[in-house]
């Protein structure tokens, strides 16, 4: 056989290299949403006086589409562009985690906790073990975006594996598994509450738990696992084989053998931190805590300790990095630290930017309306379909993936959409418990192939850092597979959990 013969790519890759080379020639991100900005002002002119029968259920009102070409809109959007750039949520969750991270990075803290780390994974349990970490990470809100995807890059980089490959894993087990966690957290009681909401609109004696889905979405973590080993392993690491590393090499991390002083500096770090940990943990237990909600909760949004996360992440970080530092002689002095802070910001600058247009297209979006037609006007025409309660549970995964391509917060999509389906499966005997579970599943698959996702572009920045050329296309084509075999797997999980009966959560049902 001539081997100068170059063997075909197979048909998966030639249709995600097409999906690679369309994304790419896409403007800079950044551009796109600025145009997407422009779109959706044009848009809300054209249909501002149309009357649409379609009810608004956060309201109760006729839904109506708000004209942000008007005088008064375009004087609201100059007056408040500063406000919408600062209060955009990922921008001070990115740059204050950064802060501590930059120390942690620079001083060489993160180098040495990740040499000793990977002599301890074994190489082929690296990728279970990422996605596994990256689920979990949803019980500290968004710190999975800005510490479990950077490391997952560095640490397969060491493994001498592809970086863009450990950012893709951790990526879909971040983002793509967002329903699925051993572990409790604050969108349990989040979702739970626009549930039940909705399911009084039929029953108002009804009370449906927090943890209505725990069982499911714990069994969903050891699926979602399995099936992200398989697809990171078997078609998105040899898709990258021939893709080239040619980043800034110089600022990747080396991972020779430990100095004494390096661990000694690590012990000492690490045991600030443990004793830092240990006495949050402590003041935490205390029944009167300040960490506390108001009826004593400690994982409800509302608790201080869910909104002191991300400060807690930049302490977490910040002061092993700093102990680490002057223990080994990397930092010299207080300015050190400081340089290594505005190190961590410099490679921000590009994140800013794109935040500063992802905050306005995001806001005018919200303003006008348009992203709730959609979902209310999707799901009435499912309704309308009357279809068999599982095929109409299918119809509200899909429909669900499509419209969290263009709106991405799971709390307003599932108070649009809730108080539709909800009711609408009660009178077909189908449990709320069940209707959420079914729209936690649709709500995570396409997440990580939605540029609109206030995180996407981070997580392009991350991959520039390895492979300089990275663009929208790039990753899209890396995570698509991800989503297809999430949307399909997860939908046929979720069937297949109902038909043998498995219980959903705490005094969940399927039945109503």
């Amino acid at each position: 056989m001539d081997n100068s013969i170059k063997e075909k790519p197979s048909l998966i890759n030639r249709f995600l290299n097409s999906i690679e080379r369309i994304g790419n020639t896409l403007p800079d991100p950044a551009m796109i949403f600025l145009m997407a900005m422009l779109l959706i002002w044009l848009l809300s002119a054209l249909f501002s006086n149309t009357q649409f029968d379609a009810i608004d259920p956060r309201t109760g009102a006729p839904i109506v589409i708000h004209n942000l070409l008007s005088g008064d809109a375009l004087a609201s959007f100059l007056s408040s562009m500063v406000k919408t750039f600062t209060t955009f949520a990922p921008l001070g969750v990115v740059l204050v985690a950064m802060l501590g991270v930059g120390v942690a990075e620079h001083s060489g803290f993160i180098n040495t906790s990740l040499k000793l780390m990977l002599k301890r994974i074994p190489k082929f349990l690296l990728t279970p073990s990422i996605i596994l970490i990256a689920i979990v990470s949803h019980t500290a809100t968004d710190a999975g975006y800005v510490l479990v995807i950077p490391l997952a890059g560095v640490i397969f980089y060491a493994m001498g594996r592809h970086p863009l490959a450990g950012i893709a894993a951790a990526f879909a087990g971040v983002s793509g598994g967002f329903g699925a966690n051993f572990i409790p957290s604050g969108i349990d009681p989040l979702l739970q509450s626009f549930t039940q909401s909705a399911a009084r609109i039929i029953d108002p004696e009804i009370i449906v738990n927090p943890l209505n889905n725990w069982f499911f979405a714990s069994a969903s973590s050891l699926f979602i696992v399995l099936l992200g080993w398989y697809i990171t392993d078997k078609i998105i690491e040899p898709r990258l084989a021939k893709t080239k590393v040619d980043g800034d090499t110089n600022e990747l991390p080396s991972f020779d053998e430990a100095t004494p002083l390096e661990k000694r500096g690590f012990i000492i770090a690490v045991s600030v931190m443990l004793a830092g940990i240990a006495l949050l943990a402590y003041t935490s237990s205390l029944p009167n805590s300040a960490l506390r909600s108001a009826n004593g909760s400690l994982t409800e949004f509302s608790a201080p300790l869910m909104q002191s996360i991300v400060p807690l992440i930049f302490l977490l970080f910040w002061i092993p990095g700093a102990v680490y530092g002057f223990v080994t002689g990397s930092f010299k002095s207080s300015k050190d630290m400081i340089n290594a802070m505005s190190k961590s910001m410099a490679s921000m600058s590009y994140y800013i930017v794109m935040a500063f247009f992802c905050a306005l297209f995001i806001a005018a979006f919200a303003t006008s309306n348009l992203g709730a037609l959609m979902a209310i006007e999707g799901a009435e025409v499912l309704k309308a379909l009357a279809l068999p309660s599982t095929v109409t549970i299918v119809g509200i995964i899909f429909l669900t993936a499509f419209v969290n391509l263009f709106v991405g917060s799971s709390s307003a999509k599932w108070a649009l959409l809730g108080p539709i389906f909800v009711p609408m499966l009660m009178q077909l005997g189908i449990s709320p418990d069940l209707s959420q579970a079914a729209y936690r599943v649709g709500d995570s698959s396409s997440n990580i192939i939605t540029p609109l996702m206030p995180y996407f572009p981070l997580v392009v920045v991350y991959c520039q850092k390895y492979v300089k050329d990275t663009g929208i296309g790039t990753l899209i084509s890396l995570m698509l597979p991800y989503s297809i075999a999430f949307l399909i797997g997860w939908t046929c999980f979720l069937l297949a959990y109902w038909a043998i009966g498995i219980p959903l959560g705490l005094q969940a049902s399927y039945q109503y």
